[in-house]
């Protein structure tokens, strides 16, 4: 928590200013990404990252992030407050200037915060033009201050509202409407990423509260990164307890936490100044690199590796691996399709050597550790050229050849991937239905007969005997582990269709598990769909309507009268008539599908571990946790 000695550290001319905010209501995509529900909420994120900076800096331990009712939101710290002052080269207050100019802030300058987040580096001027209100409560030199603005215009100068005793921060802003597609905020995704903050920045504790649902977290850990990783490795059988390693180098500063577990999955997250990289770039790189080479090293070292075998290659080493890759750099450079890929190349090799001696002094120090990672690499290894056999074993019956495709898929004529959609179909009876309704110009049909295995508890070689996943794989065309390539994918709509019943819903949840662990990509794309076929059709004479639930039966039934209506529940798919599924489910004037998307891959994660994984006692306790909130239950 900053005193009132710490704010004297920050004053006005600390602010540099690198440009206006002209554009910025033209072109919000410019900003924040997009006008949709990303970009909604990188506006909370951009707001939360000035106190971050705080944080980091040593000023900050307490961060309340509150949605109000009416969808605006309230982030409050306790750091040093943004300084009121005049600022020396412009006629305004440095509050004034930092709400106003875009690039205007503390973090250009490096004896203020030698290190900063912020995705775009844009600063909270772009949430104020985004915002049909804002304002802000500075609590600095005794007094508390406010400053309110308008879609970036302020409505008068600083004023003083009263006196403190301590400082902070806290800026109050409603998004506006014009400019977003929604203004509705989910808890959920602004929770997760709290959480996510909370465990980069040891010892800060971090609030969010939910005003429209009565929804309130606090985040605190004090192990940080090691924290992070057995959060992740909840409900999983650990090997090992957590290695950490850290080391400053060349002013970048390196931390990861690493542990393996029993499943077969890696869970690796890479962060650069609190940002999420999900495309990753040379830091991770230069981590995997590093734990390939050096676990290797000490195989060979320790007569582990017999005479003959091949290497252990990346995948080996990370199979069963939850890290957490943690750098904080004073000047990224981001680059790749969002800006979540770190480009400096300096990186690569200062974590690379980083990893590498700190892994080995480990290792050496604590060999019983090293030998269960070793075994679990090894059995990995010894796994992957099982599935490799198995492939090359199913390739010669000409299954997974490029140019041979399953019996069972009736393609589409339809060749440009764009244009192009499948539907995996449960059962022979919709599947034969769906055949005889599609539109056979671009839309191809792939029956799956029973449930699929559930990959969540097999390796490579035991999928590559499963003969519904090898066809589904054939099917799709871009193969899986290391010979996945998304852009083979000969689809970009692939629908999973199945009955409304529990049964359907186990096997729409074995899919989405196979989709998650093994063709992650494909999701990430935006290429997976669920269909959502309607559950009763309701027939009064000529009119009929297609209702997806109860309430939406009920409603029909009353607006069209009782007298003389035929309704008629669907159990499955199976029960539709070709013309009827075209109606319904296929037909894209009348379809509704569910786009399937990854909001926070740490919670999809840990869903898919309790429900698919072999511990029972998660899997019950989730189902009794959750059981009331079941709607529509088909017993």
């Amino acid at each position: 928590m900053a005193t009132q000695e710490d704010a004297k550290t920050y004053g006005a001319e600390n602010i540099q200013v690198l440009g206006g905010l002209e554009a910025v209501r033209k072109r919000p995509g410019m900003y924040v990404g997009s006008t949709g529900i990303s970009g909604l909420h990188h506006l909370v994120y951009e707001v939360v990252d000035n106190s971050i900076d705080e944080a980091m800096a040593g000023f900050c331990k307490n961060i309340i992030v509150i949605i109000h009712n009416d969808n605006s939101v309230s982030v409050i710290d306790d750091g040093r407050g943004i300084p009121v002052a005049m600022h020396p080269k412009y006629a305004m207050s440095a509050l004034a200037v930092v709400m106003t100019k875009l690039h205007a802030g503390g973090k250009f300058d490096k004896s203020t915060y030698k290190v900063s987040g912020g995705l775009h580096g844009v600063g909270v001027s772009v949430v104020n033009a985004l915002s049909d209100t804002l304002q802000v409560l500075v609590k600095r030199d005794c007094h508390i201050h406010a400053m309110d603005f308008a879609r970036g215009e302020s409505q008068g100068d600083v004023r003083v509202i009263g006196e403190a005793s301590d400082t902070g921060t806290t800026v109050i802003f409603h998004p506006d409407p014009t400019i977003f597609d929604t203004i509705e905020f989910s808890y959920e995704t602004l929770a997760a990423r709290m959480r996510e903050l909370a465990f980069l920045n040891k010892g800060i504790t971090i609030t969010i509260k939910d005003q429209r649902a009565a929804k309130e977290q606090r985040f605190y850990y004090e192990g940080g990164v090691v924290s992070f990783v057995e959060y992740l490795n909840t409900n999983k059988v650990s090997l090992h307890p957590v290695i950490y390693l850290h080391s400053l180098k060349n002013d970048i500063d390196v931390e990861i936490a690493l542990q393996y577990n029993d499943t077969y999955n890696e869970v690796l997250f890479s962060f650069v100044n609190n940002i999420n990289t999900v495309e990753g770039g040379s830091h991770l790189s230069g981590f995997k690199s590093a734990l390939t080479r050096t676990l290797n090293t000490y195989a060979e070292k320790n007569s582990m590796l017999k005479e003959g075998e091949m290497k252990l290659t990346s995948d080996d080493v990370r199979e069963g691996l939850t890290a957490i890759l943690a750098v904080k750099h004073p000047d990224p450079q981001f680059e790749g399709q969002t800006k979540t890929k770190l480009g400096n190349s300096d990186v690569k090799g200062i974590v690379d050597s980083i990893v590498s001696a700190a892994l080995s002094t480990y290792m050496e120090e604590n060999p019983q550790v090293a030998k269960q990672i070793l075994e679990k690499a090894i059995l990995a290894a010894k796994a992957r050229d099982a599935a490799r056999k198995a492939r090359d074993l199913t390739r010669r019956k000409s299954i997974l050849e490029g140019n041979s495709l399953p019996g069972k898929l009736a393609d589409c004529q339809e060749s440009d991937p764009v244009k192009s959609e499948i539907f995996i179909v449960e059962g022979d009876s919709a599947g034969g239905s769906a055949k005889q309704g599609h539109n056979r110009v671009n839309q191809a049909i792939l029956p799956l007969r029973g449930k699929i295995l559930n990959i969540e508890k097999a390796r490579l070689a035991k999928i590559y005997s499963s003969e519904q996943i090898v066809t589904l794989i054939t099917a799709l065309g871009c193969g899986i582990g290391d010979a996945f390539d998304i852009t083979k994918v000969r689809y970009h709509k692939i629908v999973i269709m199945t009955d409304a019943d529990v049964d359907g819903q186990h096997i729409c949840c074995l899919l989405l598990t196979f989709f998650f662990r093994f063709m992650k990509p494909i999701i990430d794309s935006g290429y997976l769909y669920i269909a959502q076929p309607p559950l009763y059709k309701v027939q009064k004479g000529k009119t009929i309507r297609y209702c997806y639930n109860d309430q939406e039966m009920f409603a029909v039934v009353k607006e069209i009268g009782k007298e003389n209506v035929n309704i008629q529940r669907y159990k499955g798919l199976g029960e539709m008539n070709p013309k009827q599924l075209w109606e319904t489910t296929l037909d894209e004037k009348n379809r509704v599908f569910k786009k399937v998307t990854i909001e926070d891959a740490i919670a999809a994660d840990q869903i898919f571990t309790v429900l698919m994984g072999d511990q029972v006692e998660p899997r019950r306790a989730f189902i009794e946790q959750n059981a009331k909130a079941v709607k529509n239950l088909d017993v």
